[in-house]
């Protein structure tokens, strides 16, 4: 049980608290107004000088804006005198700041200061529903309070979060299980498109931090009502089933044994290996309602002599769902290791010995098994659904690497591709395309690289303006198929054509063709004419 206090969910103060940093213009784009390009840049970066330095001066000016001093309090850590955080917060005040567990006031004067007991800033997002901006509260981190991080730590929206609500599909569902809610921010996307959301955690901090955060923005944004839960992974909804499961797990690889640093709950399961993010993809099913998807992010390790794809692709076999996943970044033991020892706020400047350490005890733990690397990715899962086109039977099993760009928000393009496979599957072998009606897909465009006075190209790439922007080397012929499709003529029809037009044999060519247009409409450069 933690000893320090979590945010407190009083309905009158958040009425006050909205009202003034709804007034305060307390938003992204109000924050970086006041700190300006240059400090707004330095702090993605984890680098707050320069925005200390620019809130400082705005404070210092006669009747500084609201906003300058929420900033400087709330987003920097930095004491405030009451007067100021009274002025702008004229309806809370600093006494309902402090009762709501968001601030500690040193005495009753105009002048004692007030210090954030939370980290409180603007959220501005977009998903595949649309776009979204609230206001989230969680604990201090590293760069505001110069420690490092207690084991009990909530973390605010991150750059997993804020990958897993870019990701997630928002098509209307009835029921969302959020695992491993933290501060909430998947929980509050989610009620903006499901009848029912439960958001469960380990941590009962993290429970407060997120049951405060759903009360914050509850009146903004459509988010509607959460349920809280406390508890271990699966274990507070067993015998339950939900359509949609989001989950950012605690999936980081740490060692157990060796390391001077403490687990931390928000990101350390406390197992072995990759064994979170195996179990999870193993038992999930048992939640999911038929034609349920569950969305995850995670690590898992490459072992010297066995392929990513084989390690991940038996846990797939073993779950008895869909999958789909999609690596996107792989880092060394070494990177791993720096990585993670530095988001806990240790670092070899301010202890180096517990960092060399901690360091030690994380190439020791991956050398025991023999790891290589370690892979992040986005994992998709579905059961089955015996009404579906495939009647129950599993037929997605894809892993794929795709390290490169991509265009978020993607939740919308993971659901068109699902469509698009279950579109397929329906249809049967790919030699039933002749008789479809396909139109190309608004964001594809094709290159064609020629030697200097061909006349003919050597390369033609079909390539996706959305989604992976992935590039497809086409055939001429295959490029020519795909120009045509405008949902007038079958893809039998185009195919009969464009042999003519080569001079070749018809059946030949379309044999040849139709798998690949198979694959086209799998990734979404071609779609079923409506």
């Amino acid at each position: 049980m933690s000893s320090r206090p979590a945010p407190r969910t009083d309905p009158r103060l958040l009425d006050a608290l909205r009202a003034d940093l709804d007034a305060a213009r307390f938003t992204v784009g109000g924050v970086e107004s006041v700190v300006g390009p240059l400090a707004a840049a330095a702090l993605h970066r984890e680098q707050d000088v320069p925005a200390v330095r620019a809130t400082t001066d705005a404070l210092r000016r006669p009747g500084p804006e609201p906003v300058a001093v929420l900033t400087h309090a709330f987003v920097l850590g930095r004491p405030v005198p009451r007067r100021l955080l009274d002025a702008a917060l004229p309806t809370l005040g600093s006494d309902g700041a402090v009762r709501l567990g968001l601030a500690h006031a040193s005495g009753a004067g105009a002048d004692d200061e007030v210090l954030a007991a939370a980290d409180l800033r603007p959220y501005e997002a977009v998903d595949a529903a649309g776009d979204v901006t609230w206001w989230l509260a969680s604990d201090l981190g590293e760069l505001q309070t110069g420690v490092r991080l207690a084991a009990d730590h909530v973390l605010g929206a991150g750059g997993a979060s804020t990958t897993l609500a870019q990701v997630t599909m928002r098509t209307p569902v009835g029921r969302v299980l959020d695992l491993g809610t933290g501060c909430g921010i998947q929980a509050l996307h989610a009620a903006r498109h499901a009848g029912a959301v439960v958001a469960t955690d380990i941590s009962a901090r993290a429970l407060a931090f997120a049951g405060f955060n759903v009360a914050l923005n509850h009146a903004a944004g459509g988010v509607g009502e959460v349920e809280l839960r406390e508890g271990s992974m699966l274990e507070p909804v067993a015998g339950e089933q939900f359509d949609l499961v989001v989950s950012n797990p605690p999936f980081v690889i740490t060692p157990h044994t060796g390391s001077p640093l403490p687990d931390y709950e928000y990101r350390d399961g406390g197992r072995s290996g990759d064994a979170v993010v195996r179990d999870l993809v193993r038992g999930v099913g048992s939640v999911l309602a038929p034609g349920g998807v569950a969305q995850l992010l995670g690590n898992w390790e490459h072992r010297r002599g066995e392929p990513w794809t084989e390690r991940v692709g038996a846990w797939l076999d073993e779950a008895g769902l869909d999958g789909w996943v999609v690596q996107r970044e792989v880092q060394d033991p070494a990177e791993y290791a720096e990585t993670w020892i530095r988001d806990g706020g240790t670092t070899p400047e301010r202890e180096p010995g517990t960092w060399a350490r901690a360091y030690g005890a994380w190439l020791d733990d991956f050398a025991r098994r023999d790891v290589e690397a370690i892979g992040f990715g986005i994992v998709t899962l579905r059961r089955p659904d015996p009404a579906g086109p495939a009647g129950g039977r599993v037929t997605l099993r894809r892993l794929e690497e795709h390290t490169g760009t991509v265009r978020q928000p993607l939740g919308g393009h993971l659901a068109a591709t699902l469509r698009a496979h279950d579109w397929l599957v329906g249809l049967g072998t790919s030699s039933a395309l002749v008789d479809e009606r396909l139109v190309v897909a608004g964001d594809v465009t094709e290159e064609r690289y020629l030697t200097p006075g061909a006349a003919h190209p050597n390369v033609v790439l079909l390539r996706q303006g959305d989604g992976f922007g992935r590039a497809v080397h086409a055939s001429t012929a295959l490029a020519a198929l795909t120009g045509a499709c405008d949902g007038e003529l079958t893809v039998g029809q185009l195919a009969t054509a464009i042999a003519a037009l080569f001079d070749v044999p018809a059946n030949e060519l379309a044999a040849e063709l139709l798998p690949a247009v198979r694959g086209l409409v799998e990734d979404g450069f071609l779609t079923p004419a409506p």
